[in-house]
């Protein structure tokens, strides 16, 4: 049961799915049942919704294919439970990571309340995108690796041949890629023993971000990023 407030700065999956069927009922109430609306979560929404390493997110990054109405949704279920202006956009496609493909690539997750049925991107295609992203203050590095983990322990491991197919499908090629990428998850998949990566790079991405804030902190607006 949600109430105001909850968790107002972080998702996990718990309130997520509560927010998205919260978020079903505003369009359903504001368009009719027969008004179909589909969103694919992306970014660390689809991380925590079909990973178990990874408990929260600060925002609910996603593609949506919706009447004009999903937006005032949104703004609904933003006001009803006390939520950051922006809990849920799409911004992503201003980003590098966008592709025209992940509609194409994302895998069907649940419908709630029979009109919003919501994908995600999974697999060695989210690993493209967060290797594109290649962000080492962000949760970039870890969710690849991760994801790695949790496909390894499924019986399913991911290979670096599943994941240039990924890259090629969603960019063409490697040439948008941040130089070393490409290197980067052929030697990690090499080296294996994720679980034990997944410690050290974590860690080292909170280490970054801190550092990068007390700069900032010292020197406001230095930082472009």
């Amino acid at each position: 049961m949600l109430t105001k407030g909850e968790n107002e700065k972080s998702f996990k999956k718990e309130n997520l799915n509560s927010y998205l069927n919260a978020l079903s009922k505003e369009y359903k109430k504001l368009v009719g049942r027969k008004t179909q609306a589909e969103i694919i979560l992306i970014g660390g929404a689809a991380v925590i919704e079909n990973y178990g390493f990874r408990d929260m997110t600060t925002d609910v990054d996603v593609i949506i294919n919706a009447a004009s109405a999903m937006e005032d949704a949104i703004n609904h279920v933003r006001d009803q439970y006390e939520l950051p202006d922006d809990w849920m956009n799409d911004d992503f496609r201003k980003t590098d990571s966008y592709s025209s493909k992940l509609i194409q690539y994302s895998v069907f997750y649940k419908t709630f309340n029979q009109v919003l049925n919501v994908r995600t991107v999974t697999g060695e295609y989210l690993i493209a995108m967060k290797l594109l992203a290649f962000r080492q203050y962000k949760n970039d590095l870890s969710d690849i690796v991760g994801i790695l983990n949790e496909h390894e322990k499924r019986g399913d491991p991911i290979s670096f041949e599943r994941i240039e197919k990924a890259v090629i499908d969603l960019y063409g090629s490697w040439d948008r890629f941040p130089k070393g990428a490409k290197e980067s998850i052929i030697d990690t998949i090499a080296n294996g023993n994720y679980a034990e990566v997944y410690k050290k790079v974590r860690q080292g991405e909170k280490d970054t971000k801190k550092a990068l804030m007390d700069f900032e902190n010292k020197n406001p607006g230095v930082l472009k990023t």
